[in-house]
């Protein structure tokens, strides 16, 4: 591999200089982490770290790398996902000379040999710190370090054409530089992760005593989890159905799978459309949330016929099955907003006999069934938002971004236990108050009675001394 290529791997390094324009214009809607570059100027707190993201490669995280080195970080970057990369984004940080390996469209094959050069930081060095948004890269160093062990655990049975190509990439490697992993891991200090999904899996991975390092659930801090999952898809749901097919959302009959936190403000966006809204769900008490807000709870099968969008939201699999899709209302759109890529049966779908399969665009593909009716399916099943579109608002991303910023401060400077841990309160209430001034907020300041009374400091929230409970 020659040197620019170790460097960067991105669609077309000319692009940069619209990747630029809009990076000026983003940071500007992205005040929190604005605020972290002044704050630390000159402090370097993320002096000598190295950080490996794997995380969607998008004009807003741009502004994250970009503040990460600002704060003395030595960062590589590879997307999340083979369609989330904006590809004037990731050569604008390329042409910053910011090692990068992203571009929109990768195969499967293409996008996990991004995240190994992610992982790579030449001459023997290897991450401190992973930003992960979806497990990806972690899972890729658990399980290296589990094949040096045994490297019988790269011959099981793939499960699907994805596992495969990461199966034979490790074995590969593994080839090439036997207990390599063991070594490195001793550098590996933390694992941060964005996601629901895949915090679900940090906790199994502790519960089996399979955890390596220290991780931080960045997805549960309020500033983040609100943010992303309420404001974000709340705003963009629309946004991206339209931009993909140019529908009308009212009128029609919407089937969000799932009320959890997106899929509550999913509904909520589809609603205030115009769209009539119903909700599968298996959680009793979701489900009695969605009909205390008026919305009609049921089965798929019961109204498979009515309904013209479907949306997933549940981390599960198998939400949508290929008996699903056979018998939906002709032309009717079919979309994942999770992190999670089995919640439909496409490879079913794909292999459905007499289907045929058309692109209409990018990510938006036809699928007409041997009886005649079709659907469009979004962006291969995979995450709609950035898949079709450009993901969240930047102020959105801001508060996401400057909690995931200030949790690699916190975990670069201080030493945990293995397990799985929440960022502080007072950061997560830190990255808040960054975020007021841009939109006007003025916050009331307790009397010494009030703080007395409840046995905290008048200047809270900004200390961490403050919280004695």
């Amino acid at each position: 591999m020659d040197f620019k290529e170790w460097f960067y791997k991105v669609a077309d390094l000319n692009l940069a200089d619209f990747g630029r324009k809009e990076l000026d214009t983003a940071e500007k809607e992205m005040p929190g982490l604005m605020a972290l570059r002044k704050k630390y100027k000159g402090q370097n707190p993320l002096a000598w770290a190295r950080i490996t993201g794997s995380l969607h490669m998008t004009i807003q995280t741009a502004v994250l790398i970009e503040t990460l080195v600002d704060l003395w970080a030595s960062v590589r970057w590879a997307s999340c996902n083979i369609f989330s990369t904006q590809d004037h984004a990731a050569a604008a940080i390329a042409k910053a000379w910011i090692p990068v390996f992203a571009w929109k469209g990768e195969t499967l094959e293409e996008y996990w040999w991004c995240t190994l050069q992610a992982l790579d930081f030449g001459n023997g060095m290897w991450p401190n710190l992973i930003v992960d948004d979806g497990w990806d890269a972690t899972l890729f160093v658990h399980k290296w370090y589990e094949a040096e062990n045994d490297s019988t655990v790269l011959d099981k049975t793939p499960d699907n054409a994805e596992e495969k190509i990461i199966l034979d990439l490790l074995k590969k490697v593994l080839g090439e530089t036997p207990n390599k992993w063991h070594t490195i891991m001793k550098d590996l200090k933390w694992i941060s992760e964005e996601t629901t999904t895949w915090v679900h899996r940090l906790y199994e991975m502790m519960k089996a005593g399979k955890l390596l390092v220290p991780a931080i659930n960045v997805n549960d801090s309020v500033t983040k989890s609100k943010f992303d999952n309420l404001y974000g898809c709340r705003e963009s749901l629309a946004d991206w159905i339209k931009r993909a097919t140019d529908v009308m959302i009212a009128w029609k009959v919407v089937v969000v799978c799932g009320y959890g936190d997106v899929g509550k403000w999913c509904a909520m966006s589809m609603r205030w459309y115009g769209a009539r809204v119903i909700i599968t769900e298996v959680d009793p008490i979701c489900a009695l949330q969605a009909a205390m807000e008026w919305y009609k709870v049921t089965t798929m099968e019961e109204a498979l016929k009515e309904w013209n969008i479907y949306v997933t939201t549940t981390w599960n699999l198998d939400i949508i099955t290929i008996e699903d899709m056979a018998n939906m209302k002709d032309e009717a759109i079919v979309c994942n907003i999770w992190h999670f890529d089995n919640e439909i049966q496409v490879d079913k779908l794909n292999n459905f006999p007499g289907i045929k399969r058309i692109n209409i665009k990018p990510q938006v593909d036809k699928y007409v069934f041997p009886d005649g009716h079709c659907i469009y399916l979004l962006a291969e099943w995979r995450l709609v938002n950035l898949g079709c579109a450009t993901g969240h608002p930047s102020f959105v991303m801001s508060n996401s971004f400057t909690n995931q910023t200030l949790a690699q401060i916190d975990l670069w400077q201080k030493d945990y236990e293995v397990g799985v841990y929440r960022l502080p309160k007072y950061l997560d209430e830190e990255v808040a108050r960054l975020h007021l001034e841009q939109i006007g907020v003025k916050l009331t300041k307790l009397t010494q009675k009030q703080a007395d009374y409840l046995g905290i400091s008048t200047d809270w929230p900004y200390k961490p001394e403050h919280y004695r409970y």
